[in-house]
């Protein structure tokens, strides 16, 4: 949930105004909003790219999900594993829009251990992808546009594990 609508939402449960120290998040939150969508737009532009690359590096490094018997054996379930990673990434955008995890909590981790478990997906595997991910848009963006972008790459990693 954005700050946003975070802060009316609990102005509006206490039935009162906006405070000044909510309002002035409101500002910086604002005031930020031309930056994160400028982020935003390059992690969109550049999707396949950062999927095929971080894929490749994936296969490279766990040979073992590409290999016979392995999750992404077989073009199909490569493609499949691509199209997860593409994915998890536009769950990434989301996240930056909004200036918060709640898309990405909210959408994509909510039962997706469980569910990578049933079908005998190894989950480290699927932290490994969104790490490789994580270091390929990070060479696309600024040193100082890193920390907004860290943060949610990060935290989806750590609900993966």
């Amino acid at each position: 949930m954005s700050l946003i609508i975070k802060s009316i939402l609990n102005a509006d449960a206490e039935a009162r105004y906006l405070s000044p120290g909510e309002i002035e998040q409101i500002k910086r939150f604002a005031t930020t909003a031309g930056s994160r969508l400028r982020l935003v737009q390059v992690l969109t532009e550049n999707r396949e790219r950062i999927v095929k690359q971080s894929g490749n590096q994936l296969f490279q490094k766990r040979p073992d999900i590409v290999s016979p018997g392995g999750n992404a054996y077989g073009q199909e379930m490569t493609a499949t594993c691509l199209r997860d990673m593409d994915y998890y990434l536009r769950l990434i955008t989301y996240s930056i829009v909004a200036g918060d995890s709640t898309p990405i909590q909210e959408i994509g981790v909510i039962g997706v251990r469980e569910m990578y478990r049933s079908l005998g997906t190894p989950i480290e595997a699927v932290a490994e992808s969104i790490r490789a991910m994580k270091n390929v848009a990070m060479s696309m963006i600024s040193v100082e546009d890193s920390s907004e972008v860290n943060n949610y790459f990060d935290y989806l990693i750590a609900a993966m594990q």
